[in-house]
């Protein structure tokens, strides 16, 4: 008898469905070979596949992976957020609860909180170093068009920022040339029309040419800009072809601070998964 596994697709950043960013999510007994995890990720061909099993350590409440349909990814936001939907509204208890925690391999405790109508979800604020023209040349030249600023995680985030959200919104990259320099993210931002940033994020080394909302991609931008603006808190529309607005504010702490996410979630499809 195939194995049944229970499956959601939420589109995450979104409180309606066909925006935001998709995702699966899928509540296992135990830990399947890691082949298999991509192999589902692939079948389902999202961005990525969000897989929970409950954490036995006492550390979080669940521990939590994802694959794109490549291969296994250090940290997703989006994911991460629709995992934390599922988990607070899927049943009795989780809906009286207000808060879920998520046991990750490398990018340590991860939680969604309930937030309004929607939720709140805590990464890592990841630092970014100014780089060069001269370092990312071919990278600019595959965007198509000379940016203002530069800079560069050593975690593979790449930003680079422009003039304003048309600058942001007319780019053509070259994604089969962006595919070449290896499965970084390279992360377009300007000031925003209507909210106080935009940007937009290619990663087709990853297998996702344009993503449509990158939590770990704002995880980025939410220090990167709240130290342009000068303010710990703001919003931000990623103009993909979908789209998705965030509320983004850093929280700071002795480990460097957390960047906070957040957005609203809706439930598309609820089924099982037969492996």
């Amino acid at each position: 008898m195939p194995q049944k596994i229970p499956y959601w697709h939420v589109d995450a950043f979104s409180a309606r469905p066909f925006g935001g960013n998709q995702a699966a999510v899928m509540v296992l007994d135990e830990w399947l070979p890691d082949d298999v995890l991509v192999a589902i990720g692939a079948e389902n061909l999202f961005a990525e596949t969000a897989f929970v099993v409950r954490d036995a350590t006492g550390a979080a409440d669940w521990e939590l992976r994802w694959c794109t349909p490549t291969y296994e990814i250090a940290l997703c936001g989006h994911a991460t957020l629709a995992s934390g939907h599922v988990l607070l509204t899927r049943d009795g208890e989780g809906q009286a609860r207000q808060r879920v925690t998520f046991r990750t391999r490398k990018s340590g405790i991860l939680e969604v909180v309930r937030a309004g109508d929607g939720y709140e979800l805590a990464l890592p604020a990841i630092a970014t170093q100014l780089d060069t023209a001269a370092h990312q040349a071919e990278a600019i030249r595959l965007l198509g068009a000379e940016p203002l600023d530069i800079a560069r995680s050593p975690l593979g985030y790449n930003i680079y920022l422009y003039d304003s959200e048309a600058t942001i919104r007319a780019l053509t990259p070259d994604i089969r040339g962006l595919e070449r320099l290896g499965s970084d993210q390279f992360i377009v931002t300007a000031p925003g029309d209507k909210t106080d940033i935009v940007s937009r994020v290619f990663v087709p080394g990853g297998g996702v040419d344009e993503d449509s909302v990158t939590g770990s991609a704002h995880a980025v931008l939410t220090p990167y800009w709240a130290a342009r603006l000068g303010r710990s808190s703001f919003t931000a529309h990623q103009a993909s072809t979908r789209g998705g607005d965030l509320t983004l504010r850093l929280a700071k702490d002795e480990d460097g601070g957390r960047a906070w996410l957040g957005g609203p979630c809706v439930t598309v499809v609820e089924g099982a998964f037969y492996l």
